[in-house]
């Protein structure tokens, strides 16, 4: 796999579905045309993050399917929604096989080798922190579970639920927000779950390229002693969960990939725990709600932490990004998070500027027209990034100084280049919604007469290297707009 690799989101279920009325027939993952897993290679795809692949409780549709909030979501989402469109959600997982909606079991490693013979990895999710409220564990293998007393459950309404045997199980949560009343909290600190668990993962290394691991942070030692210490009577292990268990993994295959959903600023803690990617949500933020001046802190991190993080301005858990940051913003936003090192993130319909946010229990999309200025965008933002030097080459920030005495607009512009032997590319995007000017001293490691290309509108700029590399290049850009230059002589 390259360095700095690309990966896509593909809702498992809506992809199917989509496919499927294409071909006026049931689309199972035997039956994906070749030509898509061919046109996900060609558009530089070297990830195939295929989510909710697992097989979905039966409870969590039910419950999906009596929460008048949810039902709300799913009309705003898909008006004229029908009940069969709700599959449940697929981080509620009732069982590490294929979902019947879509295939037989043995699809999934033949869906993993035809992925593999176009270049591509297949990642599936694995969700650490809990399982489905009516998985089989929970009843035949309570201890596997965070489990509390009676009383204690009474006095935590809303926390706890009774198995079929009168145990007191603890819904999988996040402590910043109610539990998830379809799920339920597995016990990190119980050896017999982290058996369990390994034995999962080796069975999901065999059908599959990598995981990403959902809400990672909560495996945590401390973390899962601060949110269920009071309940948890097994003493704290001397080594992470994530350690031992990516540590078995890997053995068996090393090259597994370990991507971290992650928040918290514990990305670093994660990825000395194993992890090859961990979540960017810090990037994200400060896209979408801050300025230049914080993303271009951010970005002084070390390089290796930033060659390991997932840079992303879309997925399934936020909203659309042409919505979320506006169209203008979510183009700088994207040239910023696909130029920089690390993991470049993409989520399907991204790519087309769809607007309408899915939620996962649904098995179906509405209809909506591709934006063709954002896809215009993409083609071109994606042939750019699948040079060798973006992937292969030497990255290095490049600082922007005043254009004139007085002018604080530079502030406003990020930039970097790209090189490897004689290969240069130069990013340059004003994160504002003012226009901003700015110099640039750069050294392009070539001399004479120069041409900058930019690859987003293909107009050619001839500067001389000296004058470059002396006063420095002058730029001046619009509102949110950004040169990717090809530089050559």
């Amino acid at each position: 796999m390259r360095r700095h690799p690309h990966l896509y989101e593909l809702n498992a279920a809506v992809w199917l579905n989509r496919l499927s009325l294409a071909q006026g027939k049931r689309t199972t993952l035997s039956a994906v045309p070749e030509k898509e897993l061919r046109a996900l290679a060609e558009r530089g795809i070297d990830v195939l993050w295929l989510m909710g692949v697992w097989r979905r409780s039966p409870r969590s549709r039910a419950i999906a399917l009596a929460v008048p909030e949810l039902r709300r979501t799913f009309e705003a989402a898909l008006p004229g929604w029908v009940e069969a469109d709700v599959l449940g959600s697929p981080y509620s997982v009732y069982e590490y096989v294929l979902d019947p909606s879509l295939g037989e079991p043995e699809e999934l490693l033949e869906f993993k080798k035809r992925l593999n013979a176009h270049g591509l990895r297949l990642v599936v999710d694995f969700v650490s922190n809990h399982l489905a409220v009516d998985h089989p564990w929970t009843e035949r293998f309570p201890d596997r579970f965070v489990l509390a007393s009676k009383g204690d459950a009474e006095r935590h309404p809303g926390w706890f639920f009774s198995n079929g045997r009168g145990d007191q199980l603890a819904h999988g949560r996040d402590p910043n927000f109610p539990p998830w009343n379809d799920t339920s909290q597995v016990n990190f600190f119980s050896p017999a779950l982290q058996e369990a668990y390994e034995d999962e993962m080796l069975r999901i290394t065999q059908v599959a390229d990598g995981v990403r691991c959902d809400m990672a942070m909560l495996a945590l030692n401390r973390v899962f002693r601060q949110v269920w210490g009071r309940f948890v009577k097994d003493p704290t292990p001397n080594e992470e969960f994530w350690s031992l268990l990516l540590h078995r993994a890997k053995a068996r295959r090393p090259d597994f990939l370990f991507l971290a959903e992650s928040y918290w600023d514990l990305e670093w803690e994660l990825q000395q725990a194993g992890f090859d990617y961990t979540y960017d949500k810090v990037l994200y933020d400060r896209l979408r709600h801050s300025s230049a001046e914080d993303v271009r802190g951010h970005l002084r991190a070390d390089l290796e932490f930033q060659s390991r993080s997932a840079r992303f301005i879309e997925n399934h858990d936020e909203p659309r990004a042409i919505e979320a940051f506006g169209r203008e913003r979510a183009i700088a936003a994207a040239a910023v998070a696909a130029t920089v090192p690390g993991m470049r993130f993409f989520h399907d319909g991204q790519l087309d500027g769809k607007r309408m946010r899915i939620p996962v229990q649904l098995a179906r999309e509405p209809i909506e027209s591709p934006d063709r200025a954002t896809r215009d965008f993409y083609e071109r933002l994606l042939s750019f990034c699948a040079a060798p030097s973006m992937h292969d080459g030497t990255w290095r920030p490049i600082a922007a100084i005043p254009a004139w005495e007085g002018n604080a607009a530079h502030r406003n512009i990020l930039a970097w280049q790209w090189r490897l032997a004689a290969e240069t590319k130069l990013v340059i995007v004003n994160l504002s919604p003012v226009t901003a000017q700015a110099r640039l001293r750069l050294d392009l490691g070539l001399a004479g007469e120069l041409e900058l290309r930019d690859a987003l509108t293909d107009i050619a700029y001839p500067r001389s290297a000296e004058d470059v590399r002396g006063g420095g290049l002058y730029v001046e850009l619009g509102p949110w707009k950004a040169h990717l230059f090809d530089v050559s002589r």
